[in-house]
């Protein structure tokens, strides 16, 4: 082909061509990298059932600002919580630690003596120390002492409660009337009380509108904004605007109102044009509180509930959305936990990893739609203080002879009073292969006994690792929890 003279008007298609390719491909090679200081947004939910979404299946009521976060990320069915239990899920999903590693078990009470060791590393510390805002604005329980609040464990800001809010003077069961006022914490001070359902009916809106001042506050600076909201935990309350809009009573109106605390704050980063540069993970501390019937929520088809180590207790909703970096619409079965929250958002933000020990694992490659990856391969289902309920490698899980609570055979309760359950029926040993028994019924221990050698083998390594109050082990690798000045 002839060159053209300098001030032809003549068209020569495939210079034109050429040219177009070159500006796509120029366009393509100059694609932004990620952000290395993205903003992360974390929804904690409160015994928020694996089910009590309708996206996972949730009857008379609807969810549409999560549905529209998991068609817009990625929903994870096969997450666990770290312990299925308040105080305890909160410890290993802010230092990436199994909670009896941090010596933390259960649900701590009102003026509790333990807590959170202040010279563990939060995830909060971590990503204040790379210039992050960071605010908390819900449900703390991890100490109510001064030393353990959220102020001295790596947060800026703190509004909320610090503790369950069932642990108050209303509680129905008249043997824990003995509980102090429960009051809202702003900082390290005592702020008003919470002196009916009333006043915790406001507790989602109050915790809304704390996290969408924060986000306008820091949104020229990257900022960790923590949102552990209280509910669905009981006793079950919602605002007027709520009040009445389920065909599923009081628990419908609370889902409703805590599915629009999400969109609102979803909305407001967007509004701020942050949308494209923010992380935000949505999960539940535990499976549902099920002995307080139609004031719990669904395990979606899952074994047992809360306060147990089957999967109802412990595998929980997980919904990831962050536009242009987690692929939009996926569905991933890979087992992860609560553990590996940390050391992921850590490098995702170019924060360092704890000093100490921690049990988390990293699945960003995962996170941003790598499927040949599998990050985790084990779990330990700890419960009580230090007891090895259950293992679990792959899709294999070996359960322990324990006693333990059971939901099972009994009538729940109604109307926000529980019904009867047991902390000591006896579990016998059993091998469930939760790719075909997710609902773990079918003991097939005798068809195997090459795998409960090999999750023997796991367990051990646990036993050695952590210990188990069960077989009276003591772990190698075990720190002390906070202890308060007397």
């Amino acid at each position: 082909m002839a060159f053209l003279p300098k001030h032809s008007s003549r068209v020569v298609p495939g210079v034109f061509l050429l040219a177009g390719l070159g500006l796509f491909m120029g366009a393509w090679m100059m694609k932004p990298a990620p952000p290395t200081s993205p903003n992360v947004v974390l929804f904690f939910m409160d015994d928020m059932g694996y089910g009590d979404l309708s996206v996972t299946g949730a009857l008379a009521y609807t969810t549409p600002n999560l549905d529209k976060m998991a068609a817009e990320g990625t929903r994870f069915t096969n997450f666990l919580s770290a312990q299925a239990v308040c105080s305890a899920s909160r410890a290993a999903l802010l230092t990436g630690c199994y909670p009896n590693r941090l010596g933390i078990s259960g649900a701590l009470g009102p003026n509790s003596p333990v807590g959170l060791n202040p010279d563990e590393e939060t995830l909060a510390d971590l990503l204040k120390e790379k210039g992050y805002a960071t605010g908390i604005f819900g449900k703390w329980h991890l100490g109510d002492k001064k030393e353990f609040l959220p102020l001295q464990q790596g947060f800026d800001d703190y509004y909320g409660v610090p503790y369950s809010h069932d642990m108050w003077p209303l509680h129905p069961n008249q043997a824990q009337a003995h509980y102090p006022p429960l009051r809202w914490i702003d900082g390290n001070e005592p702020g008003p009380e919470i002196r009916n359902l009333d006043d915790a009916g406001q507790i989602t809106r109050t915790i809304t509108d704390r996290a969408i001042s924060f986000i306008r506050k820091h949104r020229k600076k990257p900022f960790f904004l923590y949102v552990p909201h209280p509910l669905p935990h009981v006793p079950l309350a919602a605002s007027g605007q709520f009040k009445g809009r389920s065909a599923r009573g009081i628990f419908g109106d609370v889902l409703t109102e805590l599915d629009w605390s999400v969109g609102q704050v979803l909305a407001e980063i967007k509004k701020q044009g942050l949308d494209e540069n923010t992380l935000v993970l949505f999960i539940s501390d535990n499976g549902p509180w099920l002995n307080y019937g139609d004031h719990a929520g669904s395990t979606g088809g899952f074994r047992e509930g809360k306060g147990t180590s089957f999967e109802g207790g412990q595998r929980v909703p997980f919904l990831v959305r962050w536009p242009g970096m987690v692929p939009a619409g996926r569905v991933s079965n890979k087992l992860l936990t609560a553990l590996d929250i940390l050391p992921t958002v850590a490098k995702l933000c170019g924060a360092r990893l704890p000093k100490k020990r921690i049990d988390g694992v990293d699945w960003t490659a995962l996170l941003k739609g790598d499927n040949t990856v599998t990050p985790r391969e084990k779990f330990y289902y700890y419960y009580r203080k230090n007891s090895l309920e259950a293992v679990r490698q792959g899709e294999w899980k070996l359960v322990f002879a324990h006693p333990g609570r059971t939901y099972e055979g009994f009538l729940p309760g109604k109307d926000g009073k529980p019904g009867p359950s047991t902390e000591s029926h006896q579990f016998p040993m059993a091998l469930y292969d939760l790719r075909r028994d997710p609902g773990e019924r079918y003991d097939v221990q005798e068809q195997h006994p090459d795998v409960v050698a090999e999750l023997e083998k796991v367990a051990e390594e646990a036993r050695a690792d952590l210990g188990d109050d069960i077989q009276k082990k003591t772990g190698a690798n075990v720190r002390e929890a906070g202890h308060a000045d007397q």
